[in-house]
């Protein structure tokens, strides 16, 4: 029996009327068993006499009479039942700080596994093994255990949340539906959290996206931060090589100047030290015939003083020391002479320098060429869009907002909001023109002061002679020679705009600390022809970078050492 026991399951031991483990089972003659006090008080109240379970109908009241077997089996089973819920409740754990714990446990609050939506408790594993076998629990909606089950519940009706008003945006009851929210469009809360779990998939893969897009931006970031600290050591270590080769030539140019200084020094002191010697031994002859006349003086002698006379009277041979001078040498000049050499050793340094400078903004160099829509009606742009000169008629183009009207501007067609950027422009046989960069939202109409504080960063050529970088007052710039190609270079991020002698590997001025906001483009002038005497296009040209920085840099090292 004990062994059969264990194949019967919990169902078969309960009462239908009280749902509970049978207590004094009794069988009434239709076969259904209930608990003798269950049965009795269902018939006390309800007549004719019925089966609860089959509705079957008896004509007199049935005896009832304990069943035995049933009586024992249920016994058993409800010891078997304690001792596996003792088992079960050793095994779970108790409920941690932040877990849901089960609202039936007495004493220590077990770990909850569910929630029951229709019961609104939460129960452990041992107690919600009803609402897995019984009939009447198994249709009960379970759900991962949460706290406060009661905000479920309508605080108006006291029924459960069950539905969303999609109108008010908010859950409520079934009878909010007929009174409250009467008419609005409301739909079961499985519907409307299917919608909203879309909705939140959605923004979840919009997020990572948002994710992903500020993880590669710190990426570039970061990429560019490494390319900055690569360029500032390679200027370190190239501007150590320069400095370093710079105070060689000058402590080279010094030492040569002391040494030029030292040796008039030596040949003056030598000069002297001959004349010293010479006259130290004219002194010591005359100092000896001097001895020799004061003695012959001193003689009694008549005979030896006449024969001696003669040849001591005569004065020993010495040279006339009147017009012989010892002159300082003449150092007039020399620092002078010394400083030139040196200016004329670091310009040919500063030339290879600037060609250093000029290779590397060369490398930044990009593909530029004149948008006609802003170009004024008087110029003439070629059909490669890289030459523009003035013509002598405007011509029928349409007056875009885009359009200079007045001045003879040109831009290009590509504009520029970050990076670098270099482009060349040959001025040869030009006497007027400007150019240089502008900002995209520039007056293109009437009246135009080019300088920066309009938007302008630009230099120019005004006559033959005279040149100018554009600036609120103009500031006259000093050529040593007439410019036949001019590059431009815009480092965006640093504010500067640099322009540069090609052919001389110069620099001819710079705009520095400009704060950049707008789209930049490249502006281009070629001023009024004057009859033909300023007809030479400006013409976009192409870089050469054939020389690397590196080896110019190494050459000069070189000769250096």
């Amino acid at each position: 029996m004990s062994a059969s026991s264990c194949l019967l399951t919990e169902d078969q031991f309960l009462c239908s009327i009280c749902q509970e483990v049978f207590t004094d089972p009794v069988t009434i003659p239709c076969g259904h068993n209930f608990c003798k006090t269950c049965i009795t008080q269902h018939w006390n109240v309800n007549v004719p006499y019925q089966c609860p379970y089959c509705n079957k109908a008896f004509k007199t009241r049935p005896e009832l009479l304990v069943n035995t077997f049933i009586s024992e089996m249920a016994a058993q089973f409800r010891q078997s039942a304690q001792q596996k819920t003792s088992s079960s409740s050793s095994e779970q754990q108790a409920a941690k700080p932040g877990e849901v714990p089960c609202d039936v446990c007495t004493g220590t609050k077990l770990k909850a596994m569910k929630s029951c939506l229709v019961c609104l408790v939460s129960y452990c594993e041992t107690h919600l093994e009803p609402h897995l076998t019984t009939s009447g629990l198994k249709r009960h909606q379970l759900i991962d255990p949460v706290e406060n089950l009661e905000d479920r519940m309508c605080m108006e009706h006291d029924k459960l949340l069950e539905l969303f008003c999609k109108t008010d945006q908010m859950c409520v009851c079934m009878l909010c539906t007929v009174l409250d929210h009467k008419n609005h469009d409301v739909v079961p809360l499985k519907e409307e959290y299917e919608g909203k779990k879309a909705e939140l998939g959605k923004t979840e893969a919009e997020v990572q996206q948002m994710i992903q897009k500020r993880q590669l931006k710190i990426q570039e970031i970061k990429h560019s931060v490494e390319l900055s600290e690569e360029d500032g050591d390679r200027e370190i270590a190239d501007g150590v090589q320069v400095f370093t080769a710079l105070m060689k030539s000058v402590e080279s140019k010094l030492n040569e100047l002391i040494d030029t200084i030292k040796e008039k020094q030596r040949k003056t002191e030598k000069q002297a030290e001959g004349f010293i010697k010479e006259l130290e031994q004219e002194i010591s002859e005359l100092k000896k015939r001097s001895t020799e006349v004061e003695q012959l003086s001193r003689s009694e002698d008549h005979l030896h003083l006449l024969q001696s006379f003669r040849t001591l009277n005569t004065a020993p041979p010495t040279k006339n020391w009147t017009g012989v001078r010892v002159s300082p040498p003449s150092h007039e000049g020399t620092v002078v002479r010394a400083l030139n050499q040196l200016e004329e050793t670091l310009s040919e340094q500063m030339k290879k320098l600037f060609e250093v400078e000029l290779k590397r903004v060369q490398q930044s160099a990009v593909d530029v060429r004149l948008d006609p829509d802003t170009a004024n009606p008087e110029l003439i742009l070629s059909d490669d869009g890289k030459q523009v000169k003035h013509g002598d008629e405007e011509q029928d183009f349409p007056d875009n907002p885009e359009r200079f009207d007045r001045y003879l501007n040109v831009l290009s067609n590509q504009s520029f909001s970050s990076g670098r950027f270099y482009y060349e422009v040959q001025v040869k046989e030009k006497t007027e023109w400007s150019l240089g960069v502008a900002r995209e939202l520039i007056n293109r109409k009437g009246e135009i002061t080019l300088s920066p504080q309009n938007g302008y960063w630009t230099i120019g050529l005004i006559n033959e002679n005279v040149y100018i970088a554009l600036t609120n007052p103009p500031v006259r710039l000093s050529l040593k020679s007439q410019l036949q190609k001019v590059g431009v270079f815009v480092d965006y991020e640093e504010g500067l705009v640099s322009f540069h002698d090609v052919d001389a590997a110069a620099l001819i001025y710079s705009f520095t600390g400009c704060c950049f906001t707008e789209k930049l483009y490249p502006l281009f002038n070629p001023h009024l022809n004057h009859g033909g005497t300023n007809s030479a296009p400006l013409i976009i040209s192409p870089v050469n970078q054939t020389v690397s920085s590196e080896w110019i840099l190494d050459d000069m090292f070189e000769e250096r050492e």
